[in-house]
């Protein structure tokens, strides 16, 4: 029989990050002790890359916000609710958490942290987390370290929680697989856009005219993002119940519901929060009210204009003032160059197979991502027996 325990009777470290003013730009370098920030915590395990970073002897002087491998850290204000592990396999020694985190270290003879991690990306974890957001202002976790404590966790024994993690383990390493090979295929789409319509190579024997963006292919023309796509505001999906349809939020899939807000290929664009998160998508889809999506205007268009976005800097463009914030008359009057329709189509002939294995790269995640937090409840709380599973 599973107990129930507070995490903090099975913590051997619970501690905040440092003020905001002991980690500022001033204090980065470009090499020594990496500083997690938000953009880190998208999933289950830190994603180690386009880390800032502050010197060892800065960060000794910041000891108590120091993080290894094997910590638990969580985000209590602004994007509240992401839950991350450093990995025991990550690239460095140590980290810095930012001041807008916190962590917990368990007490791996009681609770693993791959197991915690888990239960808090649950329907009930996460739930129990976000319980005590404030939402005034900047969202926020009050007295997030304390109220850490207080949440209460199913607990089995180390054995069965190895055996659970190792079930839910298996099916993340294929999605995390399917995401490496996307990345690729984006890559390749995104070096022959660079190719055809930033470096002009294919057209380079032909005659150039100077425009407002630099010399152009002549009978091509300077535009704006309006003429390629229809912005339009994503909404709420609180209410609407399971089913096979993706949801995507800024950080991607969110969960699977049964209607579709729009059928087709789009470039997702967030409005609120991570702006630089654009994303392409295919299909039958939802998207959240803190996100755009998008209907293209010509054929051709989505697959240009999200490579166009996804190389801009678009937190740069923000109008908001506590929370960064994308408006559709910024969106809708970015310059772009125009190419003839004719190469539009012909570039998406071009990279049509790439897409398409990219797309069933991602649904075959989808389906992964719906059986595993299907499993997730039921092993969580034990419904399924994994006293006889092997590891």
């Amino acid at each position: 029989m599973w107990t129930v325990e507070q995490i903090g009777n099975l913590a051997t470290k619970i501690a905040m990050g440092p003020f905001g003013s002991n980690i500022k730009v001033a204090t980065f370098v470009s090499s020594g002790v990496p500083v997690i920030s938000g953009n880190h915590l998208k999933g289950l395990y830190l994603t180690e890359d386009n880390f800032n970073y502050i010197t060892e002897e800065h960060a000794k002087r910041l000891k108590n916000s120091i993080v290894f491998p094997g910590d638990v850290i969580f985000t209590h204000a602004g994007n509240v609710g992401q839950v991350a592990m450093i990995p025991y396999d990550c690239k460095y020694p140590y980290y810095m958490i930012s001041q807008r985190q916190f962590y917990l270290r368990c007490d791996t003879s009681r609770l693993l942290p791959e197991f915690v991690t888990y239960y808090l990306h649950s329907y009930e974890g996460n739930g129990k987390l976000l319980a005590n957001v404030s939402q005034t202002g900047v969202p926020s976790i009050a007295q997030p370290s304390t109220y850490l404590k207080r949440i209460t966790i199913p607990l089995p024994s180390i054995e069965e929680q190895k055996k659970i993690v190792s079930i839910l383990a298996l099916i993340d390493k294929k999605i995390a697989l399917n995401a490496s090979i996307n990345q690729n295929l984006e890559a390749q789409a995104q070096a022959i856009f660079k190719s055809w319509f930033v470096d002009f190579e294919p057209f380079q024997d032909g005659r150039f005219v100077d425009s407002e963006l630099g010399p152009i292919p002549e009978g091509w023309r300077v535009g704006t993002l309006k003429e390629m796509l229809d912005i339009r505001y994503g909404k709420d999906h609180k209410k609407l119940s399971d089913g096979t349809i993706p949801v995507y939020g800024s950080g991607g899939l969110m969960r699977l519901v049964d209607k579709a807000l729009y059928s087709g290929e789009s470039v997702l664009i967030p409005r609120k929060g991570t702006l630089n998160n654009v994303m392409r998508v295919s299909g039958d889809f939802w998207t959240v009210d803190t996100m755009f999506y998008s209907v293209p205007k010509c054929k051709g268009a989505v697959k240009f204009a999200f490579q166009i976005l996804r190389n801009m800097d678009l937190a740069s463009m923000n109008s908001g003032s506590a929370v960064p914030s994308m408006t559709t008359d910024i969106l809708n009057s970015i310059d772009i160059v125009v190419p003839p329709q004719s190469e539009l189509v012909a570039y998406e002939a071009t990279t049509n197979a790439l897409w398409h294995l990219y797309e069933a790269n991602l649904q075959e995640s989808n389906r992964l991502a719906a059986l595993r937090d299907t499993l997730l409840p039921k092993l969580m709380s034990g419904e399924i027996d994994v006293s006889e599973v092997e590891v």
